[in-house]
């Protein structure tokens, strides 16, 4: 059945698209990741735990674990958002959900707010328990004077792009991830990524979870309101964009992907939210001496592809 448009807009979806993933075992995944980390951080450990309650501080998660039939989704697209705004890519998480056998999912990641719900462009850090309608979703918009805003969002409706993990929400087996003292130049996300890409080559390997920056400063962006002249480049995107520097705790909802499997994905997208008013998109730690990781990563079987745009492009995707 075609995935139908929320009430009030009027699209037509590009068909679902599944492809599935790699799943080498976690201790295996494990040892590839502590192997990437120690080229970027003095410190680094990458080892397989029992998942701990995430729905407890620090972490303030929908649902206690991120296990349980782990898929990525990636919905839309930045060609949705640049050069121009396409204002009806609009979608629910709840009908997307059931259309792929998982109505009471549990659902984090990273992704753009619906701007008919919040009145402007913003950047949505998805924290949503269908099943139990827990909904601890945040979003980050820019303020008329220049400084970031962090809101409680109380909808499953997004829009223009998404990139997220889908779970059942429970606790089982999850790779613990720790690193401190960054000596390169990559970020936590990205040196996992090219790690896993490089162990496994040609096999698309996906994971998402959760990581928390525990200390230092992170560099983040928020983005502003919809731009009235295209942006046809990377220049163009970051020169839009507003940049911020957010100190920790930032609790980061990340997924990532060593390779595209043909369905013209963002391999990488990580959004952060917090306590103190603090959040958006997440580029790297600011802390080089001082910064302190602690993430928990499950590895996903299968990635959905939802409304995969029909003119794509590669600006924008950093």
């Amino acid at each position: 059945m075609p995935l139908k448009p929320p009430h009030g807009v009027e699209v037509e979806y590009s068909p679902t698209e599944t492809a599935d993933l790699f799943q080498p075992p976690a201790e295996e995944v494990a040892a590839v990741l502590q192997k990437a980390l120690a080229t970027n951080f003095a410190e680094a450990q990458a080892e397989v735990v029992d998942c701990p309650d995430l729905s407890q501080a620090p972490f303030h998660l929908a649902a206690p674990g991120i296990c349980g039939t782990p898929k990525l989704l990636d919905i839309g697209g930045v060609p949705n958002l640049v050069p121009l705004v396409q204002r009806n890519r609009v979608y629910n998480l709840q009908d997307i959900c059931r259309d792929i056998g998982m109505p009471d999912a549990f659902i984090i990641g990273a992704g753009a707010a619906s701007s008919r719900l919040v009145g402007c462009n913003a950047e949505l850090m998805p924290n949503t328990n269908l099943g139990t309608r827990n909904i601890q979703t945040t979003y980050s918009k820019v303020l008329p004077d220049g400084s970031g805003h962090l809101c409680h969002y109380s909808s499953n409706e997004v829009s223009l792009l998404l990139n997220v993990l889908a779970s059942q929400g429970l606790q089982g087996k999850v790779i613990k991830v720790t690193a401190s003292k960054r000596t390169g130049d990559g970020n936590l996300v990205s040196v996992m990524r090219k790690g896993l890409g490089d162990a496994f080559g040609s096999k698309p390997v996906g994971l998402g979870g959760a990581f928390l920056i525990k200390k230092g400063q992170a560099k983040i962006h928020i983005m502003p309101d919809f731009s009235s002249t295209p942006l046809e480049s990377d220049a163009a995107v970051d020169k839009w964009l507003r940049y911020y520097e957010y100190k920790a705790p930032l609790v980061c909802l990340s997924v990532f992907i060593s390779k595209d499997p043909g369905l013209d994905l963002r391999v990488e997208h990580t959004h952060c939210f917090s306590q103190h008013g603090e959040g958006g998109h997440y580029h790297y730690d600011l802390t080089p001496d001082g910064v302190e990781y602690e993430g928990y990563f499950v590895v996903a079987e299968q990635m959905v592809r939802v409304d995969r745009p029909k003119a794509t492009h590669n600006v924008g995707r950093d």
